[in-house]
């Protein structure tokens, strides 16, 4: 990807920040008093105790936040208590499309219970969702088994698995054209 040469510093991206274990919460908590935008995706999870069963919210990312600064607030953010680092790519706090980002908050306000899994990212086939709540996004289909699909998201070297359809997509070609004979 070619940058600028000169970069505006007010421009702001999505970043995510490493945190201590089991502080995410807390972290978000500290990040919107310092009024920095964040995101921490929280899943609905159900729990077992001796007694009662109860759903609770739980941080999809353990010990990650993701936050939308310029080049000018990254060390407020360094600076919150329970904040480790930023994630890092190539020497630099690794930047994550805002496509990402909206993915994340759709997929989370579609599904409860949602599983996460650390992959490494594998090229197989390019397809688009053509029903459901993740109309219209493209990207990468790890495994199909029966009507489990996992949509990968490159950038960030996670899988969000999703129950969707296998009428629903549809495989692209080499030049991101769908025809009608690779509907699987």
């Amino acid at each position: 990807m070619n940058q600028p040469a000169m970069m505006d510093a007010s421009a702001k991206s999505w970043y995510a920040v490493h945190t201590r274990p089991r502080w995410e919460k807390k972290v978000a908590g500290l990040l919107a008093k310092k009024k920095v935008e964040h995101y921490c995706p929280l899943n609905k999870v159900q729990r077992q105790w001796s007694d009662r069963k109860k759903i609770i919210l739980e941080p999809l990312f353990t010990s990650y936040v993701f936050v939308r600064l310029s080049d000018v607030e990254h060390l407020p953010v360094l600076q919150t208590d329970g904040v480790l680092s930023f994630v890092y790519w190539l020497k630099r706090p690794a930047i994550i499309r805002d496509e990402e980002i909206e993915a994340i908050r759709r997929f989370m306000n579609d599904y409860e219970s949602v599983k996460l899994e650390k992959t490494q990212v594998n090229v197989n086939d390019r397809v688009r969702i053509i029903g459901g709540p993740l109309m219209e996004r493209e990207g990468n289909i790890v495994e199909i088994k029966h009507k489990t699909v996992k949509v990968q998201l490159p950038s960030l070297g996670y899988v969000l698995t999703a129950t969707i359809e296998k009428s629903n997509v549809e495989i692209l070609s080499l030049y991101g054209e769908a025809t009608s004979s690779n509907v699987i």
